[in-house]
């Protein structure tokens, strides 16, 4: 029998649609994450059973009230009921009945966690982002901080907690309650994995139905806020359900999916493959254009390993089309594309450059827009081809260069783009090393 959404949990969703979601830093989640035991992951359970349905309902609604017609295609209508589900399930799942003494061991902060870590560091802002460019809640401002005037609903204890005295043993009804949710976890992400393709099939929807060639700047900083959401929803869930497998096994660099040891050099090199080897396929290459790597092979900073992945390949992707493409795929030997990664304090930066021709100044504003195809030339998406989010084919659908922007400012970092019409084009990534911007959500 298919889903079908009731007009109670509508209700539902337009109540939590007027909270603000809370950020967190990816040094909050690895300062959260170093000891995964039972406790800990309850608590952290417990946020995000408050937090994700906040930030499910904004998409909800979002998705709803989406202008010109864009709200009746097909495949912003699935997508919306996926989330609307998602949020049912996280909300519907019955939460585990707590003994006094429990409840206020949970809320005691950890003695081990040594001098003053029992809170997390304070998040700090972005610096790429102008305040409020990926917010989509309008409700109340807030009073200091987190969670004061949020009625009962949500105490002030509301936060992406640090650790719980973990000494003594947790009720069974607790660890059950903490797989139970994992496993919720697991359905939900699965069944986001392929959002992006049927929200840009929506958006081809769209825009044949109206014969349009692009799209307005309305909808572009609609599907800007819609991925960055994305983007934080599927951190948080992916954390979570690896916090809770690595309560068992645990690699030393690792909390959740954020490695404290991301050497740069080797997934930079593994870009590089991978993205000649979709070169070299696509236009049935013997040898694709080559990519020269300049970076220290010791350095290494705490960040996400697959989201420098996406930005890497999807960015070579480009560099390598635009050089085989303007050369012609018989030149015998292609101009070399480099890749330099320099270290600052603050920043991480890489710099990809290639001589595929560059882009006129007038069309850089399109590099940043999503389906900057003709409606003609646009291929039908097949929403399984891209379920992991991370293959997609060599000439995409327009996506590869905003997605992996917002993926860069996600964690407080960029990605710029200077042309040489003519000669080539530069694309600098750069990457917080510092790690303690907040999500940009607020």
């Amino acid at each position: 029998m298919s889903w079908r959404k009731s007009d109670k949990l509508m209700d539902m969703i337009r109540h939590y649609a007027s909270f603000p979601a809370t950020g967190v830093s990816l040094r909050q989640m690895v300062q959260f994450g170093e000891k995964p035991s039972t406790g800990t992951l309850f608590r952290a359970s417990q946020f995000l059973a408050e937090e994700l349905p906040i930030r499910l309902a904004h998409r909800v609604q979002e998705l709803d009230t989406l202008p010109d017609g864009l709200n009746e295609m097909p495949s912003v209508k699935k997508v919306r009921d996926w989330y609307a589900q998602s949020f049912e399930e996280i909300t519907e799942l019955p939460r585990p009945d707590l003994g006094r003494e429990v409840k206020e061991r949970l809320l005691k902060p950890s003695k081990a966690s040594g001098k003053g870590l029992a809170w997390l560091s304070e998040a700090t802002p972005n610096p790429s982002i102008e305040e409020g460019q990926y917010n989509s809640w309008t409700g109340v401002s807030q009073q200091n901080g987190v969670g004061n005037g949020w009625g009962k609903k949500f105490p002030a204890t509301r936060r992406y907690f640090a650790m719980v005295d973990d000494n003594g043993d947790w009720p069974p009804d607790l660890q059950l309650y903490n797989q139970r949710f994992a496993q919720t976890l697991h359905k939900i992400k699965r069944r986001h994995d392929s959002v992006v393709t049927t929200m840009a099939q929506g958006v081809l929807e769209y825009k044949r139905k109206r014969q349009r060639m692009q799209i307005d700047t309305n909808i572009q900083a609609f599907l800007d806020r819609f991925y960055m959401s994305r983007i934080g929803i599927r951190m948080l869930i992916g954390q979570h359900i690896a916090l809770t497998d690595q309560s068992h096994f645990r690699d030393p660099s690792y909390v959740g999916i954020i490695c404290t040891k991301t050497y740069v050099k080797d997934l930079a090199q593994e870009a590089i493959e991978n993205a000649r080897f979709v070169c070299e396929d696509h236009y049935g290459l013997f040898e694709a254009p080559k990519i020269q790597l300049v970076c220290n092979p010791n350095l290494n900073f705490m960040y996400v390993p697959g989201h420098l992945s996406h930005m890497l390949f999807e960015t070579l992707k480009n560099s390598l089309r635009a050089v085989v493409e303007t050369h012609g795929q018989d030149k015998e030997e292609f101009p070399v594309t480099k890749v330099i990664v320099a270290e600052g304090k603050e920043d991480i930066t890489i710099k990809i450059s290639d001589e595929g021709g560059g882009i006129p100044r007038s069309a850089i504003p399109l590099v940043w827009t999503y389906m900057y195809t003709t409606v003609d030339r646009t291929p039908n998406l097949d929403p399984d081809f891209d379920k992991s989010d991370f293959k997609a084919p060599m000439a995409g659908f327009g996506y590869g260069l905003p997605i992996s922007r917002l993926y860069a400012r996600y964690f407080g970092g960029d990605l710029k783009l200077i042309s040489m019409e003519g000669y080539g084009t530069d694309v600098y990534l750069h990457l917080n090393r510092l790690s303690s911007s907040s999500e940009p959500l607020q």
